[in-house]
């Protein structure tokens, strides 16, 4: 999958090589010119995040993700409901399928819009032509149109408009944004239509944060781009699960749960990334997010996943009043890139907010 991504990305001449990914051009998710990638660190440093911090932080998360009082901690045992749930996952990490088959596919529209968007003869009526025919995509494009450059000029309402002011850029990455985007409709379940799209908006958010802080960590921001979206891939499979197993009913929550959910997931998210082919890099910051260890050493993508996901959990936890950002104890022994991480993921709620 990530191949075939990549082959799109790149410019159309370009051979693709049968062995380690081809680095995509940077160029992929930033409209204007940027420098070339510094040469990848294989260093690994201590976690970005001190685990006290992480801690506090994910208790608070999980108890707003499943509605959780202090009371309503049994301790250090599972009910039935929690451990068929956990027995299930386990099947799914030790079989060949990694779980990716529970993921949403590509659309047929995606492949064909992406391909369109990588050739040099770009025209932007056949495009706006192949949009209009998703209500989805119609709805997102102009929608992006409208927050990114409605502040100067009215309101934009054609696709055509949309796709002139966004350009091939702009419209790749929110084209691939939107084949990920996990499926929620009438038959989902409680907990997928509840839980997806808090973690949906989550993971878009540090997305876009981790590739716009990428470069100065010396990271392939389209490397950024992937581990942070697919970060909660793991748990928004679990949701499902979570529905089959319950049918909707409540009981999950405990610590001793939410523990070994949030490790086995983030271990099913870097499983489903090794079945995409997806850049080794990504694949092994998301295996070290599982990897819950007090000090672990962790790679530079990995420091800068952990870092996104702790201010992203912590600035959604503060819009929804559930935590304080005047709280200095929140930001303590964070990197000196923590401010600019913080302030990208504040900018990125604004235009939802005043849409």
């Amino acid at each position: 999958m990530f191949r075939w991504l990549q082959r799109l990305f790149s410019g159309p001449a370009a051979p693709f090589p049968r062995q380690a990914p081809a680095t995509v051009p940077t160029s992929v998710f930033v409209p204007a010119a940027v420098p070339a990638v510094p040469a990848p660190s294989a260093r690994v440093d201590k976690p970005a995040v001190p685990f006290y911090q992480l801690d506090r932080v994910n208790a608070a998360w999980h108890d707003w993700l499943f509605e959780r009082a202090p009371e309503d901690d049994v301790g250090l045992d599972l009910n039935d409901a929690e451990t068929r749930v956990l027995d299930t996952l386990q099947t799914i990490l030790a079989s060949q399928q990694s779980g990716a088959a529970l993921v949403r596919r590509m659309p047929g529209l995606v492949p064909q819009l992406l391909q369109s968007l990588r050739s040099d003869t770009f025209s932007g009526s056949a495009l706006s032509r192949t949009i209009s025919s998703d209500v989805v995509l119609v709805a997102a494009v102009i929608r992006l149109a409208n927050t990114a450059y409605g502040g100067t000029r009215s309101s934009v309402t054609s696709v055509e408009q949309a796709v002139i002011l966004i350009g091939q850029e702009g419209l790749r990455q929110l084209i691939t944004t939107v084949a990920f985007r996990p499926i929620i409709d009438v038959h989902s379940g409680y907990f997928v239509r509840r839980l997806a799209p808090r973690l949906w908006e989550h993971a878009e958010r540090c997305a876009s944060s981790a590739r716009q802080l990428a470069l100065e960590a010396g990271i392939e921001p389209f490397d950024a781009f992937l581990a942070g979206l697919l970060q909660d891939v793991g748990l928004i499979v679990a949701l499902r699960v979570m529905d089959a197993t319950t049918h909707g009913a409540p009981g999950l929550g405990s610590s001793l749960f939410l523990a070994q959910l949030t490790r086995d997931t983030r271990l099913l998210g870097a499983s489903i990334a090794r079945e995409w082919n997806f850049p080794e890099t990504v694949v092994t910051a998301l295996g070290e997010a599982g990897g819950v260890r007090k000090g672990a050493a962790m790679s530079p993508l990995g420091r800068l996943l952990q870092l996104t996901d702790y201010l992203g959990k912590l600035r959604m936890l503060v819009e929804h009043v559930l935590l304080d950002d005047a709280d200095a104890s929140l930001f303590a022994a964070l990197p000196p890139n923590a401010a600019q991480c913080y302030a990208l993921l504040t900018a990125s709620r604004e235009p939802t907010q005043n849409a």
